[in-house]
């Protein structure tokens, strides 16, 4: 076993997966196991993950991504007071990728990317019951980032995703989600392409003291 040190540091959000590598599902569903044990406000277990493979994540992607085509979103998820965050991400992915930042086919095409779940062999949607609050969705996030850590220990990639999430009426269509299901985030899981740039890059976090503020006397 590494240590929870080595899992987090190792941890990446993976552009770009090998397809026809399909993840085992013993070990799928060991990390599944292990993300159950996250705590949620009074055990409510909010979390409700839907996962596709094969010829019905296959459909998703293709479908996601003929509609991204027609109608493209307008900001991807991301408000437009926090997109100067957006854009230095972007710099940092596409200029590993050889895309200049005033090529706007290149990018739109990397974006693209997104809708078909980077290529991933399992494709995820993160769901919560819409009578839920905040204090829920933190419940959430932390059963993704325990599966996230899971799946890292066992040497399988991942990348949790906003953008797929856009649609939701075509998504709950297509993996048959409730009705009374709100879609948080989309979730892509299987084996990094090594031979892809963007998959080796590091990116920066803040320092602590730029989100972190701590008390004493």
């Amino acid at each position: 076993m590494s240590t929870l040190a080595d899992v987090v540091e190792h941890r990446r959000s993976t552009r770009m997966f090998l397809r026809d590598k399909p993840v085992p599902v013993e070990l799928l569903t060991e990390s599944l196991a292990l993300a159950m044990r996250a705590p949620s406000n009074s055990n409510v277990q909010p979390w409700r993950l839907y996962l596709a493979t094969g010829s019905r994540r296959e459909s998703l992607g293709t479908a996601l991504s003929a509609e991204a085509r027609t109608n493209p979103p307008a900001n991807l998820g991301l408000p437009d007071s926090f997109a100067a965050l957006r854009r230095e991400l972007g710099a940092l992915v596409y200029g590993s990728m050889g895309v200049a930042r005033d090529d706007t086919e290149a990018r739109w095409n990397a974006q693209l990317r997104n809708f078909d779940f980077f290529g991933a062999p399992v494709a995820g949607m993160v769901c919560m019951h819409r009578d839920l609050g905040l204090p829920d969705a933190l419940g959430v996030g932390m059963f993704v980032q325990t599966l996230l850590l899971a799946l890292t220990d066992r040497g399988i990639d991942s990348c949790v995703q906003v953008s797929t999430t856009l649609y939701p009426d075509l998504v709950k269509q297509h993996l048959g989600i409730q009705d009374e299901l709100i879609i948080l985030c989309g979730l892509s899981i299987g084996y990094a392409d090594p031979a892809f740039p963007a998959n080796n890059l590091t990116i920066p976090r803040n320092e602590l003291a730029d989100n972190i503020v701590m008390l004493g006397d």
